[in-house]
């Protein structure tokens, strides 16, 4: 998040925080000025409407992470290989930020701002393989296949939250099955599956 002003940054993650920690989406002012390490009135001065803060930071993770994924694309034109690298991306951040981790494997599926982390480049990676012939899916499969990599991956990063696998291989794994699913051949997804990642960049 750091596209966002330093103050209002410090407290989406204490936010982050807090609604990963205490499973709830809602958070008090005491509770995010003790979080973020800020008076109770930079809160007021920077969040409007408590009740909207949970949608607020939901939609800024999804936008951020999503913005550093596309541009790490930038260079990358095979859509199988532009899936499975967006997986393991959000594998490895949640070795590298747990929290972050946490708040999108216990939200994940429960809020609609959340669930719109599997739209946006995986949506795109696979309508873009399957007009290209990459991917063998029927079209009306989509809304399943996408449902269906939201899930693999948040399987993965639950993994790596449980300490279970490392993010190397809790991500290939995930990326290797994904590639199989939407119909890549079985060495070839292998493969796809270990290349290096390209770098991520900032937001």
């Amino acid at each position: 998040m750091k596209s966002l002003a330093p103050v209002q940054a410090r407290i989406y993650e204490a936010a982050v925080r807090l609604f990963a920690d205490n499973g709830t989406t809602h958070a008090s002012v005491t509770e995010l000025a003790q979080a973020a390490g800020l008076a109770r009135g930079t809160i007021y001065n920077n969040v409007q409407n408590l009740d909207a803060l949970f949608e607020e930071v939901a939609t800024a993770l999804g936008d951020e992470m999503h913005a550093r994924i596309l541009a790490s694309f930038a260079t990358i034109d095979d859509p199988a290989r532009r899936l499975a690298c967006g997986v393991r991306f959000f594998v490895r951040r949640v070795h590298e930020e747990p929290h972050w981790g946490r708040f999108i494997v216990r939200f994940a599926f429960t809020a609609s701002s959340m669930r719109a982390l599997v739209a946006g480049p995986p949506a795109r990676d696979l309508a873009d393989g399957l007009s290209r012939g990459r991917f063998r899916f029927r079209p009306e499969q989509t809304p399943s296949m996408l449902a269906f990599v939201g899930g693999v991956a948040l399987a993965a990063m639950s993994l790596v939250l449980d300490g279970e696998k490392t993010w190397r291989d809790a991500g290939s794994d995930a990326a290797e099955a994904l590639l199989r699913a939407v119909g890549v051949a079985a060495e070839e997804a292998r493969e796809i599956a270990h290349i290096d990642l390209p770098p991520l960049p900032d937001a």
